[in-house]
């Protein structure tokens, strides 16, 4: 995989993860791809989701590397709800603009694409920019979990298949730390410190929740 048309080839691969918003921070899809940039993997995620879930997600939350009009159209006309970032409103750093923070938001890039436009406004709204900040309450600090307090900072086999098998094993066992978590009772819990951030939710209120909310079949 190569960073950009400018940077030569080296053996690196782009790892997703698709987390559970709501709570409990499992991830709910996860795989290995030889592009650098996101913005065609959206509907992958959402058919991996799908599939390890049983049904399809109610809303997508992705930065603004994910930015694919068509794709959006694609995930929106399925009855999903998509929250992508497009400006500094929404992103507060955006990777390869050079200008200052200032100049960012006083001309943020205009998008003429009218569901883009549709999502820069959504975005905007007091609804979507508080739905699209739990993003960072998410799926941000799984990576960091995985990457800090389980110490995987780099593959350790060759070739995607492999790549792909050995990231599954890592999602795998930070699923299992997570749910060992959750698993313990209230009481047992590290006491949080005094905050307006709710406990994590029981083992039992994430199945439910998870089961009842894709798999309606199993209430």
């Amino acid at each position: 995989m190569r960073k950009s048309k400018n940077e030569a080839f080296r053996q690196a691969y782009n790892a997703q993860l698709a987390v559970d918003a709501e709570g409990s921070q499992l991830i709910l899809g996860a795989y290995v791809c030889q592009s650098s940039a996101d913005n065609n993997e959206l509907e992958p995620m959402r058919k991996a989701v799908s599939h390890n879930v049983g049904q399809k997600p109610q809303a997508v939350l992705a930065d603004r590397g994910y930015i694919n009009g068509p794709m959006i159209e694609q995930i929106q006309g399925q009855g999903i709800e998509a929250y992508v970032a497009l400006s500094a409103e929404a992103h507060e750093r955006r990777r390869y603009d050079l200008r200052s923070e200032k100049q960012r938001r006083e001309k943020p890039r205009q998008y003429k694409a009218a569901v883009l436009v549709a999502m820069e406004q959504k975005l905007r709204s007091p609804e979507g920019r508080a739905r699209y900040l739990r993003r960072q309450a998410s799926v941000e600090p799984v990576f960091g979990i995985i990457k800090k307090v389980l110490g995987f900072q780099q593959f350790s086999l060759r070739g995607l298949q492999k790549v792909s098998l050995e990231w599954n094993l890592v999602c795998t066992a930070y699923n299992l730390k997570r749910l060992h978590k959750l698993l313990q009772p209230a009481e047992q819990r590290p006491k949080a410190a005094k905050t307006s951030q709710p406990m994590p939710p029981t083992l039992s209120e994430v199945l439910d929740r998870l089961f009842g909310r894709f798999c309606p079949a199993f209430q």
